[in-house]
């Protein structure tokens, strides 16, 4: 792991109570059916809050509102006029705790009521929207980007971020309250034994393999590991708005469209290096999953490779996107998955609840009772006025 110093911010921010939340709401427009990483990250650490005793209230857009597509990201789907609803959820539910883990229309909305409550959230950082906005449309400027980023999490108690260097990006910014939440995998499903299963699933291609795995759309700077001269077979695992294109256009790869499950780990496992060429991800879950599966990684020098590779004997990075796919081809597929087993689903739940900020439990008594009178005292929606 990065030996980096922990950027000043994170330093400054105040412990949290002793007690953890029991009552967790969490808010994101991010959410099943959608496959990427933030809703695999929100799903598995869900789940073992569960199991550690927490009960969360999942505040979604699949949770009958009205809803429509986010612009160049059909899958994703923005909840509109959620707002009473989310807040009449938050007075039945009382939490102890919130957490807005995206910036859509849901995670505006539960801000604002966080707000007007004068009740402690938390957000999370997983994508570097403002450089995802740019890759697409090149006439909105990055510092716009992060004028939206800044005016949504900078009320936040704290904004948990993925790696040392991606905190040190956002410090720069102007972002504050920024803390350390690193991520997991499942390392039983993404397991060294599924290499060459069935003869494998690339039995048909010449070797090495270089995979990559993910969302096929601009942001994810694919192209730049189509153009290399590699020996082998490049082949792309996903699904995304510029697969057609890149089909064309690099007719000498494989493309398998989307994987999922056993099917998903072996496609991780018969490969013999796993390129990851983006800019703009946080941290890069799939990097993880290829190192579970015994798989070396290659990356560019970004957030989420230089945090996670250097020093690792799991992958190799540099500027330099060629160099690091030949070095990563010599690296040993037991180190890579020994390394991978040093993280944990448990570990990333539990450094959650660590960020949260709950109200003390003296204090979250008098806030709901206080509440729960002020909302008795108010009257209902035409009710007479007295004395009228």
């Amino acid at each position: 792991m990065s030996t980096r110093p922990t950027p000043k911010s994170a330093a400054a921010i105040p412990a949290p109570p002793d007690q953890d939340p029991t009552r967790l709401m969490l808010v994101t427009d991010a959410w099943e059916p959608q496959v990427n990483g933030v809703v695999r990250t929100l799903s598995r650490v869900i789940a073992e809050l569960r199991t550690m005793g927490v009960e969360v209230e999942i505040v979604s857009p699949a949770d009958g509102y009205k809803t429509m597509p986010l612009v160049t990201y059909e899958e994703i789907k923005l909840a509109l006029f959620a707002r009473d609803d989310v807040e009449e959820r938050f007075n039945a539910f009382a939490p102890d705790a919130v957490h807005i883990a995206t910036e859509g229309t849901l995670g505006w909305d539960a801000r604002s009521i966080c707000l007007e409550y004068k009740f402690p959230f938390t957000t999370s950082y997983h994508t570097q929207f403002p450089e995802y906005v740019h890759a697409r449309f090149w006439w909105i400027p990055t510092w716009a980007g992060y004028a939206f980023m800044r005016a949504f999490h900078n009320k936040s108690g704290r904004v948990m971020v993925a790696t040392p260097s991606m905190m040190e990006r956002l410090e720069s910014r102007g972002m504050k309250n920024l803390t350390a939440w690193s991520r997991g995998v499942d390392t039983d499903m993404f397991h060294p034994s599924k290499r060459g299963l069935n003869g494998g699933v690339y039995a048909d291609l010449q070797r090495p393999v270089w995979a990559y795995v993910g969302r096929v759309a601009v942001e994810k700077n694919i192209e730049a590991f189509l153009k290399l001269d590699l020996p082998g077979t490049k082949v792309v695992v996903g699904g995304g708005p510029l697969l057609e294109e890149l089909k064309v256009k690099y007719p000498e790869a494989k493309f398998t469209g989307p994987k999922f499950g056993d099917e998903l780990a072996q496609h991780y496992a018969d490969a013999d290096v796993f390129v990851f060429p983006s800019f703009t991800d946080t941290f890069g879950l799939v990097i993880l999953e290829a190192m579970a599966a015994g798989t070396p990684v290659a990356g560019f020098m970004a957030p989420g490779p230089k945090d996670i590779i250097p020093g690792s004997g799991a992958g190799a990075v540099s500027d330099d996107l060629k160099a690091a796919c030949l070095e990563a081809l010599k690296m040993d597929r037991e180190t890579t998955r020994k390394y991978a087993e040093k993280f944990s689903w448990r570990a990333c739940a539990e450094d959650f609840l660590r960020n949260l900020q709950p109200l003390p439990k003296p204090e979250k008594k008098r806030f709901w009772r206080r509440l729960r009178a002020l909302r008795r005292r108010k009257p209902k929606p035409g009710a007479a006025t007295p004395g009228v």
